[in-house]
């Protein structure tokens, strides 16, 4: 197949690319500025512009890109950011792809579990509501923004993806240091939920999302037994043989300049997510247990 990728420079993109080229497939990346690879479609979702040209006769579409959630404190121009990027780039995208002469037969376009908000210990499947703060209304947005390409008969997944478990990117990479130093610790009371996936899982949850004509709509990606962040502390600390017995304040929250926001969304958000979909779907995951997923990752 030919999968045009956005954000394939991230960790999930660049892992996905290695993936997807490794059994054969074309990948076009769709990328800003100059200096991209040979065959790379450019495009600027700020000005509204694309390389349409570029896009047809692609047999998929996987849409990544966006402002990154940890990248910057909440402040109300950051906040800006991280909302437009994911709607104007994912409008952008979706009316293109419903204009070409050729267009693709499915678009999975991410998403996050941001959209379900914090909900306690409620379990959550991919029918519940969504939240009620800046996270969840920045999801609503983002899924809402593919409506074009699936009014053009495109079909459409998008990926409610948790945390994603990888030692050279993202959340886990950040606290790996820290908890090496042996000075990890929970959050709170740590009763707050956790729903987390690995990175191979990850990459095989949307190649199963792009090659199953039956996956549309919104798909949890995430592991079937999400933990509490209590319980992830003492798994990741015990996976590095280190202790684990501080703690980190709620106070945190308070912290002016919207860094309490970022870490209060971050450390403090309970979210029990199961990937109901993608089961009944008929997906098999990997690592389906923390223990031995944190194994895997930190032995690879």
């Amino acid at each position: 197949m030919d999968i045009a990728i956005t954000g394939s420079s991230g960790l999930i993109g660049t892992a996905l690319t290695r993936s997807l080229e490794g059994d054969g497939h074309r990948v076009v990346p769709v990328v800003r500025g100059e200096g991209r690879r040979p065959g790379a479609v450019r495009w600027d979702p700020t000005g509204g512009t694309i390389d349409a040209a570029g896009l047809e006769g692609v047999d998929a579409v996987v849409h990544l890109a966006g402002e990154g959630v940890a990248s910057g404190p909440w402040t109300t121009a950051q906040r800006r950011r991280i909302a437009e990027s994911r709607q104007a780039g994912t409008t952008l995208l979706a009316q293109t792809l419903a204009e070409l002469d050729r267009p693709p037969a499915v678009l999975v376009s991410g998403s996050a579990i941001g959209y379900y908000g914090d909900r306690g210990d409620a379990v959550l499947a991919e029918g519940d509501a969504p939240g009620d703060d800046f996270l969840a209304s920045v999801c609503i947005a983002w899924e809402a923004a593919t409506a074009p390409a699936e009014a053009a008969g495109i079909r459409v997944a998008h990926l409610r993806t948790g945390i994603v478990l990888d030692r050279r990117g993202g959340a886990l990479a950040k606290q790996l240091p820290i908890f090496r130093l042996g000075l990890g610790g929970k959050a709170g009371t740590g009763r707050q939920w956790m729903s987390w996936i690995t990175l191979d899982d990850e990459v095989r949850a949307i190649r199963f999302a792009l090659e199953t004509p039956e996956v549309h709509g919104p798909r949890n990606l995430t592991a079937p037994r999400p933990v509490t962040n209590g319980e992830f502390t003492r798994a990741l600390a015990g996976a590095l043989h280190r202790p684990a017995v501080l703690t980190i304040p709620r106070l945190v929250q308070r912290a002016p300049f919207g860094v309490g926001d970022l870490v209060g969304s971050l450390l403090f958000t309970s979210a029990r997510v199961e990937p109901r979909a993608l089961l009944d779907a008929g997906f098999t995951f990997e690592h389906p247990d923390l223990d031995e997923a944190l194994a895997a990752v930190l032995a690879t």
